[in-house]
């Protein structure tokens, strides 16, 4: 089986597992994505949703987080970790959001890395989920799965993304990724895999060794 047939594969039987599929982070407005997205490095999404619906009545828009104290900002972040690091980004990038793009969020990934706290990974996920562009979401449930089943072969999440957009058809990529996150959450569990119940089974190469 070459890698673009278990590919296929891949996204038939997960298509069937796992309908619908969205972003796991609840946002209402485009640029708390992109601040729900950076608050989620090294931290479950499960939180992060926890914290922002505080975080977005007190700062309601662009302008409001570019003008605030990175430290009332601290205040509501905390409990996500890293908080001075993810606040200081979070000022930084509404500030340039505000003076840099007219309070819009940019929809290229080129235009998206300038901005503090963005790399490829919240890049592909705002181009994907606010714009319906082509996306490879490349987190660490992703890198973790796709290896296990055959379809990459390096930890480096820009090199998966890279091998990952040579045997998936474009507009399968961003849902491909959102059902591999279901997955590693509620099947492909790090830990304690449940490889039995597991609709991949029978084409992962973690399970066949083919």
């Amino acid at each position: 089986m070459t890698k673009k047939q278990r590919a296929a594969e891949v996204i038939r039987l997960l298509k069937s597992e796992y309908p619908t599929v969205k972003c796991a982070l609840v946002y209402e407005k485009p640029h708390e994505l992109l601040i729900a997205t950076r608050l989620s490095a090294q931290c479950t999404d499960k939180r992060v949703n926890m914290v922002t619906p505080a975080l977005f009545d007190r700062f309601p828009d662009i302008d409001a987080f570019a003008d605030a104290d990175v430290s009332e900002i601290e205040e509501y972040i905390k409990s996500c970790g890293l908080y001075h690091t993810k606040a200081s980004d979070i000022s930084a990038m509404c500030k340039d959001l505000r003076d840099r793009f007219g309070g819009i969020v940019p929809d290229t990934i080129d235009e998206l890395t300038t901005l503090a706290g963005v790399g490829r990974k919240t890049a592909n996920l705002i181009v994907g989920d606010l714009y319906g562009k082509p996306a490879l979401v490349c987190d660490t449930h992703v890198i973790r799965l796709t290896n296990l089943i055959g379809l990459t072969d390096t930890k480096d999440a820009g090199k998966v993304e890279k091998e990952l957009a040579a045997v998936v058809p474009p507009e399968e990529g961003l849902n491909l990724c959102h059902r591999l996150v279901w997955h590693g959450r509620l099947v492909c569990i790090a830990r304690r895999p449940k490889c039995e119940e597991c609709c991949l089974k029978d084409i992962c190469k973690n399970v066949t060794n083919k």
